[in-house]
């Protein structure tokens, strides 16, 4: 058992770890590390093979299919997370990790198009995570136990670059709300559940353009779990990643100049503005 999960009483031998979009990417791979350290797991995915095999694997690797149960959940409704609670505390009677890690990349193109593309990534991505919280939250309190709930953000939704507008703002939307959520956990009175924002760098999941090579740059979900573990026994709440190409200096000068757009009063997103290209070129190096 790593010493990572050790140090951390919501992750003791015989807790319940939920993990939506547990099927692929850092779900399975959290799914797997929870599992082999002893811990009932509920991986929860769309319906389909990938969330069978998903279960199948971490229930063999662990030697242990009596603690793993697969729920087919789909995010955007919140009566799905409801039954997926209902589902976890039937079977195992606590949840002590709630990783709300469901996520979509579709790009549904520009701010003027598509409503109904923007819409199923933003019910995905942003109410997925609200709706996992809505159906956790109260009972996990209620338990009265160590507990985290971790939301699966992004850099992007802090630098917020060109490209992919929608998904942005999704990620965007969730930074704010786990704050928030992590603001109101620690004011409840006698709450021993946290809130906790992972923010994962370049990483090779299902969602990687749909290739089935890592590159070079990118970080495995073995890697994120292992950082976001590291992270959640110091107690950090931005559980902010690095990746093979990018180290924490340069994400760090990244956020700072994009908060600095407002301050300097320059134009939005400068970092890409004909005009500013020198400039943030310098302030990277600075």
């Amino acid at each position: 058992m790593n010493a990572e999960i050790t140090e951390i009483a919501a992750l003791a031998p015989g807790r319940t770890a939920v993990i939506t979009g547990g099927a692929s990417g850092i779900g399975l791979a959290a799914a797997r590390r929870f599992c082999a350290a002893g811990m009932n797991v509920v991986i929860a995915d769309l319906e389909g093979t990938a969330l069978d095999a998903a279960a199948t694997a971490v229930s063999q690797a662990a030697g242990g299919a009596d603690r793993v149960l697969a729920v087919a959940c789909d995010v955007a409704r919140p009566g799905d997370l409801v039954a997926l609670a209902d589902a976890a505390y039937a079977r195992f009677g606590d949840v002590s990790f709630l990783m709300n890690n469901a996520g979509v990349g579709a790009n549904p193109g520009k701010p003027w198009q598509n409503l109904d593309a923007w819409k199923a990534l933003i019910d995905v991505n942003l109410w997925g995570v609200v709706h996992g919280v809505q159906a956790f939250a109260e009972r996990m309190l209620a338990q009265a136990m160590p507990a985290i709930i971790v939301n699966t953000g992004s850099k992007q939704g802090i630098t917020t670059p060109p490209g992919n507008l929608a998904y942005n703002v999704s990620k965007s939307a969730l930074k704010t709300y786990t704050e928030g959520l992590a603001h109101a956990l620690r004011n409840e009175p006698g709450a021993a559940v946290s809130a906790h924002l992972l923010i994962p760098g370049f990483t090779f999941t299902g969602m990687s353009g749909g290739t089935t090579t890592k590159a070079p740059g990118a970080w495995t979900g073995e890697q994120v779990v292992d950082f976001m573990l590291q992270s959640l026994a110091r107690g950090d709440f931005y559980i902010l990643c690095p990746d093979n190409e990018t180290d924490r200096r340069t994400d760090e000068r990244r956020m700072a100049w994009a908060v600095g757009d407002i301050i300097e009063n320059r134009p939005a997103l400068s970092r890409w503005h004909p005009d500013y290209g020198g400039a943030f070129a310098e302030f990277l190096k600075g």
